[in-house]
């Protein structure tokens, strides 16, 4: 251990990622300052899809899933009309013994916020306001911050420093990293309204037509409705000067919706761009500071949010002396490489529904209403889908984290009738033997104070892909870190030896 406390972990941004990386920095008893420019939380519901890994990662804060579960909108059914039929097509149709929560949870981002805030307020930590990151500088085991307040600079001693601070930050900035990538042509709007009609239901509508769409999704109460869609061509105006009523008929005549209020809205450019690093010195890049991506999927929020946890576990096992300092490399590579292959994968989709020419064509009248819901109630590419879009998919095989020959690197599966995940609310290293646990196993987990979780094998931990007397060590983020299906205790040591 340390023989002192370690100076705080200054977090620049308060929106989600900040929220959750504050919030479980302060679990493991990290202590941290948060600080953020604005006045107060949002106010409007920008990101609003909540992924199912999102809501397991949420489960290591108590209650926080529940009460996020109970405030947002789950849903399983997207709606899709390609101006004359509407079909409908299953989201979470083959996850149920998957995950606990086989759905996408709409639940709106400055509500959000606020129940992040008023956990972390729970724990005693504070969101400091109208407060300014200026500058930085590094030296020995520590960085120097300089923010202002009040129009009064002043500056403090930091372990680390971590840029939430979005896609314009000022930390990147300053750092000289790179922000590569690209902005789609086509100007998008987005509206949260109160509106009426079939679109409106209590499942998401994907309209499309012709070289238009709009997105309709069910938002607070029966009648809030947030729109995304298209700016159509005809609208020659400056962006600043676009309002709603500039697309009202072409949101009548996509969705056939009725509009009563109007209570946001907004016009912005789609951009996909990604840091050259996450990590440079002492001072680490999440959310969009990192990468911002299309709204394809609703992945952005939930990137970021795990990159908070990511990241949160590493620090804590450097910040108390268990871990060696290559450990923190590991973030880098781990969230930089699932960032890319995101945007790989989004910017391809939306690319595809927003381009003119025949592969638009395709995309948008015979691609996602005819044959993507049909393909969505095979078992494979269903179950395919969610596993991708939920992000309970994502593994990281090529980490240096990562041995084994079983599972290595990819999120512990749920075994429903075990309740294999409850463990992992602790969020700490641990193992896990589906089977009977061998002797040797037993004393090495007791001399290294690992938790040793012992499942009985079933036919349902043989489908989730687990062998029986397997050694499997989780990382406090649920992934698997080394497996080892001979039992390889040695093997074990030797990985654990090399980060501890």
């Amino acid at each position: 251990m340390p023989a002192q406390p370690p100076l705080p972990v200054l977090i620049v941004g308060a929106g989600p990622t900040g929220l959750v990386l504050a919030l479980w920095l302060t679990k493991f008893g990290i202590p941290v300052r948060i600080i953020d420019k604005t006045s107060g939380p949002g106010t409007t519901s920008r990101a609003f899809a909540v992924q199912a890994h999102t809501l397991e990662l949420y489960e290591q804060q108590p209650g926080l899933a529940e009460e996020a579960v109970a405030l947002g909108h789950p849903v399983q059914t997207l709606r899709l009309s390609d101006g004359h039929d509407v079909i409908t097509a299953p989201i979470g149709r083959f996850a149920a013994d998957e995950t606990r929560y086989p759905y996408i949870l709409v639940f709106p981002q400055d509500e959000h916020e606020r129940l992040l805030i008023r956990h972390l307020e729970a724990r005693g930590v504070y969101v400091e306001r109208e407060t300014e990151f200026v500058s930085f500088t590094e030296g020995d085991g520590k960085t120097r911050a300089v923010v202002r307040t009040g129009g009064v600079e002043g500056a403090a001693d930091y372990s680390y420093i971590c840029g939430c601070d979005g896609a314009r930050s000022l930390l990147r900035h300053q750092l000289n990293v790179g922000f590569e990538g690209g902005t789609y042509q086509q100007l998008f709007y987005v509206a949260d309204v109160e509106a009426s009609g079939h679109a409106a239901g209590p499942e998401p509508f994907f309209a499309l037509k012709d070289k238009d769409f709009c997105l309709v999704f069910p938002m607070r109460h029966a009648t809030a409705t947030r729109l995304v869609g298209v700016v159509p061509a005809k609208v020659q105006k400056p962006v600043e000067e676009i309002i709603y009523a500039d697309v009202a008929e072409h949101v009548s005549e996509i969705t056939n919706l009725t509009v009563s209020k109007t209570n946001w809205f907004s016009v912005y450019h789609v951009h996909h761009r990604i840091a050259s690093a996450f990590k440079t010195g002492r001072i680490f890049l999440l959310g969009d500071a990192a990468h911002i991506h299309s709204p394809a999927g609703g992945q952005g929020m939930n990137t970021g949010i795990g990159d908070a946890v990511n990241l949160a576990w590493k620090l804590k096992d450097i910040l108390q002396g268990n871990a060696k300092q290559e450990l923190l490399e590991t973030y880098a590579t781990e969230r930089q490489g699932f960032a890319r292959k995101l945007i790989r994968t989004t910017d391809a989709g939306f690319s595809a529904m927003t381009s003119g020419g025949l592969l638009g064509f395709l995309a948008r009248k015979i691609i996602m209403p005819h044959i993507v819901p049909r393909l969505l109630r095979i078992r494979f590419f269903g179950s395919f889908f969610f596993r991708t879009l939920s992000q309970i998919g994502l593994s990281y095989p090529d980490s240096a984290l990562t041995r084994g020959d079983t599972k290595a690197g990819a999120r512990l599966p749920w075994v429903k009738p075990l309740d294999n995940h409850a463990p992992l609310k602790e969020a700490v290293w641990q193992l896990h033997v589906y089977g009977t646990g061998a002797e040797a196993l037993r004393q090495y987990a007791a001399s290294q104070n690992l938790p040793l979780h012992v499942f009985p094998y079933s036919v349902e931990a043989r489908r989730a892909g687990l062998s029986e007397n397997a050694i499997y060590l989780i990382r406090p983020d649920g992934y698997i870190g080394f497996s080892s299906r001979a039992g390889d205790v040695a093997a074990l040591t030797a990985y654990l030896s090399k980060y501890r």
